[in-house]
């Protein structure tokens, strides 16, 4: 018996720029900013990405610091990264299409040396699907679905 849990969501495309989804009851957009002809209705694909990552390393750090009966009373993520749009408005460039780098910088709010805390997110990021994803290679495949048949 497989241990493998599955995740996944369904996005359409609606008008202009404007992606939906209905993940599990919860209404989420994707947009881009004005400038970049949306209409700024939600973050952009890649600021998603990056919150994502945020998100998972602190949820994960919510789980181990009650496994360790560590007082976590809070924890907060900043992640930054670097890309060259060239790619993805179908420039030619040397550059991946997307991030280069991604930067975790967290701030942990515990009763913790600088140390221990800086072995804590260690730890944390080592258990964090996310992270792994971006720091090891996933495979990715793409097809096409069978087309809806509506009665």
């Amino acid at each position: 018996m497989s241990a493998d849990k599955r995740v996944a969501v369904q996005a359409s495309m609606e008008q202009g720029f404007l992606v939906s989804a209905d993940i599990r009851g919860h209404q989420v957009q994707i947009d881009q900013p004005e400038a970049a002809r949306g209409t700024d209705q939600g973050p952009t694909p890649l600021e998603y990405f990056l919150f994502s990552l945020g998100g998972c390393i602190c949820t994960i750090g919510r789980i181990a610091a009650m496994q360790q009966k560590i007082d976590l009373r809070g924890m907060k993520v900043s992640v930054e990264g670097d890309y060259n749009p060239a790619g993805l408005l179908g420039k030619p460039s040397d550059d991946p299409t997307g991030f280069k780098q991604i930067s975790v910088a967290a701030e942990i709010d515990a009763d913790m040396s600088d140390e221990d805390k800086q072995a804590f997110l260690d730890a944390v990021c080592e258990r964090c699907p996310l992270h792994a994803n971006i720091k090891l290679e996933t495979q990715v495949t793409h097809h096409l679905m069978e087309p809806s048949c509506v009665i």
